[in-house]
């Protein structure tokens, strides 16, 4: 059953559903699909000179696990750029890695490498470039042209709207028909517009595509780009 916070919608002749969490949950296949974790991103800026708080790998495990007791998944899928960079898994401090112990223990994991995925990060033993479930290729950056349907992560997308005279940016998805960009997941994670063009150009061939945010257990989508002569439809 899906939670009431989540949002439903159909890709690809399958139902998902979107967090505010910014997790996505594949009722089929009892799976949370995240993306673009970057755990230990803090303590990486740490050893560079820029002091931040280093909870942001507490923060973003213990989002998953919510994810996961709200849904009853038995799988997840991490859609690349799991930490930060090669060293992260070894500066995991105790208490976030007994997390990632008991949550990779509890489900079946599956590791996507991404471009921050080195081959001496501690997942690069399990993870794969990509992987086809259900006619569906999971990957970490999506390929334009390919032909099969496709979820994965790496752009970060964010959409902004102005309210009462106020603007406002939130973690989004990007859809088209046969691609689906889910927002970063990570507790420190930045953002792009998601009618960037690097991000509609990396969408194609499309005719729509359409930012999805959550809320309230509802999915408002927001039209970014028509191939109906029209051109670029701009952000409000």
């Amino acid at each position: 059953m899906v939670p009431v916070s989540f949002a439903p919608f159909a890709f690809a002749g399958q139902e998902f559903a979107l967090a505010p969490s910014r997790a996505l949950y594949w009722a089929e296949e009892r799976a949370v699909l995240v993306a673009d974790l970057h755990l230990e991103k803090a303590s990486f800026f740490a050893q560079h000179g820029q002091m931040l708080p280093p909870y942001d790998s507490r923060e973003t495990l213990e989002r998953i696990a919510s994810a996961i007791r709200e849904t009853g998944a038995r799988r997840v899928f991490c859609l690349g750029d799991n930490f930060h960079d090669s060293h992260g898994p070894a500066r995991l401090e105790p208490y976030a890695a007994g997390m990632l112990a008991a949550l990779t223990r509890a489900t079946e994991w599956v590791w996507i490498t991404g471009n921050h995925d080195t081959k001496d990060a501690a997942t690069a033993a399990q993870g794969m470039a990509e992987l086809a479930v259900a006619g569906i290729m999971l990957r970490h950056e999506a390929r334009p042209g390919a032909a099969e349907p496709e979820l994965s992560g790496h752009f970060h997308p964010k959409f902004a709207v102005t309210a009462r005279g106020r603007r406002v940016a939130r973690p989004c998805a990007v859809a088209s028909e046969r691609r689906l960009i889910l927002p970063a997941f990570g507790a420190l994670t930045g953002g792009m517009n998601a009618a960037d063009p690097v991000i509609l150009k990396a969408m194609q061939p499309a005719r729509a595509i359409d930012a999805l945010v959550p809320a309230a257990g509802k999915l408002a989508r927001f039209a970014l780009w028509r191939d109906s002569g029209a051109g670029r439809i701009e952000n409000p």
